[in-house]
């Protein structure tokens, strides 16, 4: 039985970390800090409880497991599973979200730099070196903690430790004063704003890369998989509350530059202009490129690799290949649009992704986890699907649809929340019935 090292250990932490470390998780906590204002402390907090909270109970989930996406779906029905799963990629890696990390690197690491940021040839330019860098680094997996855990999260977090340093030790000013719905209820609205990063989706689709890395370094046995998966999802969630402190922190401070900010990207960008001039804007580009490369690296292997285990015919090479040229086309195409329909899907799908994931961890504990976990997850499909009609803007059409205002977090997007906790409830008392009145007397 081989344990992993010490060093792999916190290789695989750091792994994890990078991975999560996309696109909008850079530019969501600026503008968030900005308008908490001197409420950012307890917005950091709120956020925090999800935005690391969430992830790091996917990790354990997967740990649990024993596996990735397939494996967290082994209680439901084969068919819904497979359908949840490609689901889940198809919108975090070609639809959404890999083509997104070329974007974000695009508009902080290029625009700031260029004559002309606006031209279509220099997107297509620099978003074909960067798949082109994200199909060398994937094209190898085995080697993934090594690459990515042990040398470039290492680099980028070296970066954001200057950055941290010199958004505490030299602020721009003094911490502004709050504005809007931060302002009023900042645990809350930071709770709700961690809940919309997603990053739970991207622990699910993480899931078979992380256990197939730890098999490349010969850890095979199920026990030692999951102390590496726990102890590297605790050393990722570190990481990540400290990056979002420090960018809410710096969100808090930046109200000399921040006014006008379209988001939290540009409040980011200029904050590193004004106050470490040329060189914060090049860390700047480097770490934000690094972050959002590390992450097309893990999710368009994990699809990949996915694909591989799942469908007999295909192999992984040429899915990579497929899935890599797909995501550039994708970024070039323009997202706008493309947000509008992929949003209220995400939040449809983000309900039954929590759910799983809960469900997964408290599978030995429930009388009955086959009937937990179709009950609660058809409830919480249903209600999701609700969330994500009102989120679209069409919820208003459909007959009765006042009466879900009734529901609890409903004008939150969590209306799904409360029946499904009861659905869990209702599920495990009946499970309990059913083996009571199954058990003879003696």
């Amino acid at each position: 039985m081989k344990a992993l090292k010490t060093s792999d250990t916190i290789g695989l932490g750091f792994m994890i970390l990078a991975f999560f470390l996309g696109a909008g998780n850079w530019i969501f906590p600026p503008m968030a800090g900005y308008q908490a204002g001197e409420q950012v402390f307890p917005a950091t907090f709120g956020f925090l409880i999800t935005a690391v909270g969430l992830p790091l109970l996917g990790i354990i989930a997967l740990a649990y497991a024993r596996g990735g996406l397939s494996a967290l779906g082994r209680y439901l029905p084969s068919g819904v599973s497979m359908l949840l799963a490609l689901a889940i990629y198809l919108i975090m890696v070609p639809g959404f979200g890999i083509p997104r990390t070329a974007l974000v690197s695009f508009e902080l690491a290029v625009k700031p730099f260029s004559e002309n940021p606006n031209s279509a040839v220099l997107l297509a330019v620099f978003s074909a070196v960067y798949f082109a860098a994200v199909f060398a680094i994937a094209r190898n997996p085995g080697r993934l903690l090594d690459t990515v855990g042990k040398f470039i999260a290492p680099l980028m977090l070296l970066l954001v430790l200057v950055l941290g340093v010199d958004v505490l030790l030299s602020p721009l000013g003094e911490i502004v004063q709050g504005e809007g719905k931060f302002a009023e209820s900042p645990v809350i609205n930071g709770f709700l704003e961690g809940y919309m990063t997603m990053d739970l989706l991207a622990a699910m689709l993480f899931g078979v890369l992380l256990i197939n890395a730890l098999k490349s370094k010969g850890v095979s046995d199920r026990d030692e998989q999951f102390k590496a998966l726990f102890i590297g999802g605790i050393i990722a969630a570190v990481g990540l509350a400290l990056v979002y402190f420090i960018l809410f922190y710096m969100g808090a401070i930046s109200g000399s530059v921040a006014e006008g900010a379209a988001n939290g990207g540009e409040i980011f960008a200029r904050y590193m202009a004004a106050s470490m001039g040329a060189p914060g804007q090049w860390i700047l580009a480097l770490v934000i490129t690094l972050a959002c490369l590390t992450t097309g690296v893990g999710g368009t292997c994990a699809f990949a690799e996915y694909l591989e285990e799942r469908f007999e015919k295909v192999a992984y090479q040429p899915a990579l290949a497929v899935i890599v040229v797909v995501c550039w086309a994708m970024a070039n195409i323009g997202l706008d649009d493309l947000i509008q329909l992929y949003i209220p899907v995400l939040v449809a799908i983000y309900p039954i992704a929590i759910s799983v994931v809960i469900l997964n961890v408290l599978a030995d504990k429930l009388p009955s986890p086959t009937l937990s976990f179709r009950l609660v997850v058809a409830v919480a499909a249903i209600f999701g699907l609700f969330d994500a009609l009102s989120v679209a803007g069409v919820l208003a059409s459909i007959p009765g649809h006042g009466l879900l205002s009734s529901i609890p977090l409903f004008d939150q997007g969590m209306g799904w929340l409360i029946p499904s906790v009861l659905a869990l409830i209702v599920s495990a008392l009946v499970s309990r019935s059913n083996t009571e009145q199954q058990t003879p007397s003696i």
